[in-house]
Formats: C-alpha cells, structure tokens, sequence
C-alpha cells in the first residue's frame, strides 16, 4: 500500500489541509482524508492524528493511502431484494457476508458490483468506486441499506443523515439481559488507543448516542431494538459491549461468549453462523421523489433459525 511522508514547513497548518493541498494531484479528497484518519492511517509524529489537528513546522507527516487501482466497477449478476425503489433511490436488503462497495480485497464482489449488473443508475457517490452509496453497512450486518441514483438525491439524502433526520431501527441479538434502567447509551467513541483495528468508548471519541430496549429475554441472550440518534463507525457494537452485553457472534468486541454455553446445540448455532447478529430493521426518511417513507427488513433464515435454538432451549 503506498504511503505518502513528509515533514511539514514553515507554513504548516490544519492538518486536513495541507494534505489535501499536498494530495490534490492524486485525486485524493477531503472526506478520503477524513476516513484515513478515522482509520488510523494519518500519523503525526508516529502518532495517529485527527483531520483537524494544528501541525507544526518540523513534525513528520505520514498518510497510508489506499492501494492504487482504476475503478472500473465490474457488473455482477446475482440476486438481490429491493424492498423500494422509486425515481430517485432505492433500499436494498443486504444480506450479511456481502461487501458494500468495491475496497482492498473485494473489487467484483459487492453490493455496487450486483447493482451495475441489474443496470441501476447511480448517482457518483462520494468517492470513486462507491456509487449510490450513502451510508453503509458491516460486512456481517444484514438489512435495510439506502442507495441514490441521482446526484441531486444524493445530496438530499445525505443531508438527511447530517441532521440526524433518518430514523434507523436495528434489532441485535446481545449476550444476557439489559438492565431495565438502560433506556439511552451516551457515551463518545472513538478509535481504540490499544487496538486501531477497533473503535472503543474514550474520553477523546466523538458524541455518540444510541436508544435501547429489551424485545425479548431468553435464556443466555436477549433480542435488543437499538435505534443510533449519531452514526458512528460500529457505534451499536461498541455502545453494547461496552456495557458487557456484546452483540452474539462479535468476536471483535465480545470474543468467544459461546464457548462457555452449557448446551452443544446452542455453541453450535453460534459458531457455524458465520456472522454477529445485527440487523437493519427499518429505515425512515424523505424520498426526493416520494416523500415520508418508512422501509422494513424482516429478520433473515439466518438470524430467526439462531434466534429459534435459543427460544426452544429456554
């Protein structure tokens, strides 16, 4: 992967900015950078470093950036469920295990890829090999994702996510029982310091906030609504491991919980998943074209069939 270093001058300022001055001609953009950053790719002095943060003139600056390949979206045939569609988006159910846009390692396998081979117009997204895209999902998360066909809706919509306007209702299967009294989880996340692979709860993190209810109780999990207020990356998970009730499945943030069930059948069940359990159930938000709409994914076999052994063992 190549990577850019450099020690800054005399006339060095917001990070952010200087390295898009520095990255103009490589067609590198602000919200590139912005997600570099997130990812622990921006180092300051060996350091990781935020978008915003003062540089100071004799500090090393060091940026990861993406491997270079032309993007070329790559049509795939397959299936895929549209649960709307009108002139200016549609809502896909993504099922998990699929990719969302083309990245390192997956560059003809994803949802952009099944998109282009139905022939779907998109809009440009926000950045090469995204198309559509205006908010994502996990790999392993299945459900309701929204996809722009027009620039003019991609804005629109984008918008919407900005202020916070579109209302996401997740279901998640979590280890144990929510105590009653957690109603609202306000808590910053931010990259964790010991791990850059994953996000934690820290007192530098950015505002978070996710609501939360307890569906259903069963015997060693529970069936969780979490409605996020902000959109974090991996917010739902962070937000419910921290409180040591990870999502089942999440070996990233809760490790192997199921080894220790009592019952072979229900280990089982949760390591032959090959998923953690977080599902986009619903989707509010203004259609450029429609207006109000609300689109609902039921749960997935897969998630029902866990969901089943753990209702039938209790």
């Amino acid at each position: 992967m190549p990577r850019l270093s450099f020690t800054a001058d005399a006339s060095a300022r917001r990070l952010d900015l200087l390295l898009a001055e520095r990255l103009k001609e490589r067609g590198v953009t602000r919200s590139l950078l912005q997600r570099l950053a997130a990812e622990g790719k921006v180092l300051l002095d060996g350091k990781a470093a935020r978008p915003a943060s003062a540089v100071r003139s004799g500090q090393r600056v060091e940026v990861e950036l993406p491997e270079e390949r032309p993007f070329e979206i790559v049509p795939r045939e397959g299936s895929l469920s549209i649960l709307f569609e009108d002139e200016a988006c549609l809502a896909v159910d993504k099922p998990a295990g699929l990719v969302v846009h083309p990245a390192r390692g997956h560059w003809d396998d994803t949802l952009v890829n099944l998109l282009r081979g139905r022939g779907v117009n998109l809009s440009a997204g926000v950045g090469p090999g995204r198309p559509g895209i205006v908010h994502r999902l996990d790999k392993e998360t299945s459900g309701v994702l929204l996809v722009a066909k027009t620039d003019a809706a991609q804005a629109r919509i984008v918008d919407q996510f900005r202020a916070r306007t579109v209302e996401k209702v997740y279901l998640a299967l979590v280890w144990g029982t929510l105590p009653e009294e957690v109603r609202e989880v306000r808590l910053p996340v931010g990259r964790d310091p010991h791990r850059r692979t994953r996000w934690a709860v820290c007192s530098g993190g950015r505002e978070a906030v996710t609501l939360l209810a307890t569906v259903e109780r069963l015997s060693h999990v529970s069936l969780v609504e979490a409605r996020p207020r902000t959109g974090r990356t991996h917010q739902i998970r962070v937000h419910l491991a921290h409180l040591r009730h990870p999502i089942v499945g999440d070996a990233l943030y809760g490790g192997h919980p199921e080894n220790g069930l009592p019952s072979l059948r229900l280990r089982r069940a949760v390591q032959e998943a090959g998923r953690f359990f977080l599902h986009a159930h619903s989707l509010t938000f203004e259609s450029p074209a429609s207006g109000p709409v609300t689109v609902i994914s039921p749960l997935p076999p897969d998630f029902l069939e866990v969901l089943e052994v753990f209702r039938s063992h209790g």
